[in-house]
Parts: C-alpha cells; sequence; structure tokens
C-alpha cells in the first residue's frame, strides 16, 4: 500500500508540473520591438491654421513642400470637377509609359480633329497631318491648355483606345493615396463621372513634380511648336496662367515667386489652378477649385496670392527635433549597473510654425513601452514621439536608442527565475504539492498506527 501511495502522489506532481508554461527569454527582440510606423510623418487632415480673409474659390489645400505639411484646407475632400487641371494626371501617365519622349513621334489624325471640333475647348492649333515629338505634346498640352494635344497624347499611349488610357489613369489615382477621384477622359472637359478633390489634386501635383520636365513645362510661358514634317510652320503657344506671365492681363495677377503649374475652367468646375512658390528657401503647394467664372475677376489667383502672402508672413519652418538630442527616456531591464535608456529621434524633424514660435513650444507626447530590455542596438526602434502646438499635430517621428546595451545574464537568468518562482503558475503548483505531501505524511501515519494496532491484537491472539 505504501508503494501504491507514493505512485498515486508521483503522478498527480508530473501532470500538474506539466501544466507550468513554458517562458520566453524575457529579453528577446520580439519583446523590446515594437511595431513600425514608418519615419517622420508629417499632419495632413484639417487646417493647421486659418487666415483672416475669406477665399473666392470653393475648395482649397495649402501644403509645405520641404515638410510635407498641409498648413492650409477648405473643403479638401469635397468632390469637385477639376476642369483643365486633369492634365497633371495626363502628364503623369504619358511620363510612366513612354520610355523616350524626345524619339518618340506621333501624328495628328483626322480621328483626334473630329473630337476636338465642336467642343469649344481650349487647343494647341494642331493641324491634321502634323508629326511632333512626345515631348513637344506635352509643352502643346500644358502651356496653352491643349485639348488636342492631350487626346492625341491619350490615344497613343492607349493604343488607340482612350478609355484604356482614362483606366491607367484612375489606377495612378488610386495608387498615390485619391480616394475622391474618378476621371472620364484625359483633357477635363465637363462629365458628371469626372471630379477629384482639392485634397486628391495636390497628391497628384506633389508627384508630377518629381518627373523630369514636369516644372520646367508648366512654367513655361511661351513655346514655339514647330512640326518636324514642316519646319516652316510656327504655333506659337502662351501660357494660360497670368500668375507666371508678366504680360498676361495687364500685369495684374503676376507674381516673381509662382511657378506653375496648371489652370482649369469650365463653367460646371468653375477657375482652378494649381500652383508652386518659392520664397525664403520654402516652397509651397497651393490648390484652388471652384471660383467663380462671372467674376471679371480671376478669384483662384487673387486666393493664391493671399494665401502665399499669408503663409510666407505669418510662419516660418522650425526645426523641433533634432536626432542628436534625447527627447524621451524609458526603463531598461537586464542590464549591468543600467536601469535606462535614452531615445533620441530617427531623422530632424522640421516643421511650420507661426512666426515667433520656437521649439520649445512644441509638446511632446511619447508612444513607447513600459520598459525595454537589453540588449538593445544604437539605432534600434523603441516607438514613437507625435508633436503638437496649440493642439495642432505637426509630426510623428520614431524614437531610437541612442546606444548600444549589452545584457548581463547573470540578471537576466535572476529575474527569469524569480519570475518563474513568483509567477501564480508556480505558486499554485507548489501550493498543491505541499496538499499531497501533507495528505501523504497524513495517510502514512495513519497507515503506520493501524499497523501497530494490528500488531498488537495479533499478539494477544496467541495468548
Amino acid at each position: 500500500m505504501k508503494k501504491r501511495l507514493l505512485s498515486l502522489l508521483l503522478t498527480l506532481s508530473v501532470v500538474l508540473t506539466a501544466c507550468l508554461p513554458v517562458y520566453a527569454a524575457s529579453g528577446s527582440a520580439a519583446s523590446s520591438q515594437p511595431s513600425s510606423t514608418g519615419s517622420a510623418t508629417s499632419q495632413s487632415g484639417d487646417s493647421m491654421f486659418k487666415p483672416d480673409f475669406t477665399l473666392n474659390s470653393k475648395a482649397a489645400e495649402l501644403v509645405n513642400l520641404d515638410t510635407d505639411t498641409v498648413v492650409f484646407q477648405q473643403n479638401a475632400d469635397q468632390k469637385m470637377y477639376p476642369a483643365s487641371t486633369t492634365k497633371i494626371m495626363t502628364f503623369i501617365i504619358v511620363m510612366e509609359n513612354v520610355k523616350n519622349v524626345d524619339k518618340q513621334t506621333i501624328t495628328y489624325t483626322d480621328k483626334e480633329k473630329k473630337q476636338i471640333d465642336g467642343t469649344g475647348s481650349s487647343t494647341a492649333g494642331l493641324k491634321v497631318g502634323e508629326i511632333y515629338s512626345v515631348h513637344q505634346l506635352l509643352y502643346a498640352m500644358m502651356v496653352p491648355s491643349g485639348n488636342d494635344a492631350a487626346l492625341l497624347l491619350a490615344t497613343y499611349v492607349g493604343g488607340g483606345d482612350i478609355s484604356r488610357f482614362v483606366t491607367l489613369m484612375n489606377q495612378k489615382a488610386k495608387a498615390l493615396g485619391c480616394t475622391g477621384t474618378h476621371f472620364a477622359n484625359p483633357d477635363g472637359l465637363q462629365d458628371e463621372n469626372h471630379y477629384t478633390t482639392a485634397h486628391d489634386l495636390a497628391l497628384m501635383a506633389k508627384y508630377a513634380l518629381t518627373l523630369n520636365y514636369f516644372l520646367e513645362i508648366t512654367n513655361t510661358t511661351v513655346y514655339n511648336l514647330k512640326p518636324l514634317n514642316n519646319s516652316s510652320v510656327n504655333h506659337q503657344l502662351t501660357t494660360t496662367n497670368a500668375m507666371i506671365d508678366r504680360g498676361a492681363e495687364g500685369g495684374a495677377y503676376y507674381n516673381p515667386y509662382v511657378k506653375g503649374i496648371k489652370t482649369g475652367h469650365t463653367s460646371q468646375a468653375g477657375r482652378c489652378l494649381v500652383t508652386t512658390a518659392v520664397y525664403g528657401g520654402r516652397t509651397y503647394l497651393c490648390v484652388l477649385m471652384g471660383a467663380p467664372t462671372k467674376s471679371e475677376s480671376y478669384g483662384e489667383m487673387i486666393d493664391t496670392t493671399h494665401l502665399y502672402r499669408w503663409v510666407y508672413t505669418n510662419f516660418n519652418l522650425v526645426q523641433i527635433a533634432s536626432a542628436n538630442q534625447p527627447i524621451w527616456e524609458v526603463p531598461l531591464k537586464y542590464a549591468w549597473n543600467r536601469d535606462s535608456i535614452v531615445l533620441c529621434p530617427e531623422k530632424d524633424v522640421t516643421a511650420v510654425l507661426p512666426e515667433g514660435v520656437s521649439a520649445n513650444s512644441v509638446e511632446v507626447t511619447p508612444n513607447v513601452p513600459a520598459s525595454v530590455d537589453a540588449p538593445i542596438q544604437k539605432g534600434q526602434v523603441v516607438g514613437t514621439a507625435t508633436l503638437t502646438y496649440a493642439k495642432q499635430k505637426l509630426a510623428t517621428v520614431r524614437l531610437v536608442a541612442n546606444e548600444t546595451v549589452d545584457r548581463s545574464e547573470l540578471i537576466h537568468s535572476a529575474n527569469t527565475a524569480r519570475d518563474i518562482v513568483t509567477s501564480p503558475w508556480f505558486l499554485g503548483i507548489a501550493a498543491v504539492i505541499l496538499v499531497l505531501v501533507g495528505v501523504y505524511v497524513a495517510l502514512a501515519l495513519f497507515y503506520n498506527r493501524r499497523k501497530g494496532s494490528l500488531h498488537k491484537v495479533k499478539k494477544y491472539r496467541r495468548f
């Protein structure tokens, strides 16, 4: 019976011990490495600050291109008709699908002419039979806003099928993050299924600015378009953008700091304008849509001037975080003679702030773990920090360790043992084992007493 009792207790102990959870090394990379949130990103969405004037345009977005910060928005996500600002996307698709814009040539045919005739839209004056390089046609499309050039380019890239080209336009818009855009044609002629938003148009323009020739072409005021097959012909093209042409409209809208990009105008879309401006080492992108068409003045150009004057007068670029300057500290485990690690921004962060506001006014809100485990490498991402001013989000930056710290195996082993011994599982199993030992002792005592009583009974029976 003694052997049976011991076997039963041993079996119960083994079963309970098997339930003890396996403790992973708490100093592993997985435990100390948070999910990546990307590099420093700038605020977009609601306007950071509002000007003290009213716009003529229905929708607007003003972006600082140095920091990719949206400084001002008005109805920026409202669906609007883009008119000829559509050609920004047409330019993108052409550049991405033509290998050599200087060597590849296209002939203007009666097919394109018939599509243009009767529309009353702006053209570059192309004639049937004239041959041009793709590069020339990009000028013809963007400078005078030539719909004939846009249709010719779209037909060429679409392999004779404009709808195929339009599909590429919509696919690219989606790839750029545009959520309120749908194109129905490459030129911007009115169509109820042809729309975008000020924010989406800003996304397209920002991307187009990275492409070869884009700013050069869109900032051209006069271009001489000569057919490759007839050098005696010259179509002199003039920009539709009075903000970059000193001679247009008597110079009333000319601004020496404005560069490009594209105008647009239909009765349904109103007046639209996309521009950039460079002043004092700062670059901005301005998108305006839906300015009145019946007014004798160009409301979208007036708005552009006011917005640029407002932002350049009232705001500066300020470095609000430095990769060499610590901005937070978190507890550190399993390191010898160290109990914390200093965190720095992964990279320098610059933001748009009102005149006179310094980096000291920026609030830092960290998103970091309660602690990290050694070993940790210099530059290892530990968390993020959100930088704000006046409750406006300026940027989110990743925080990295500013040095390498090795793990102390002695401290790690001791802490692992302590964690196991003090864990609820271990304490519970230990309690069960103590109970079983107590039961075993009690049963053993009971068994011995009973054995002694039986021995006495047998002894008395002998007599």
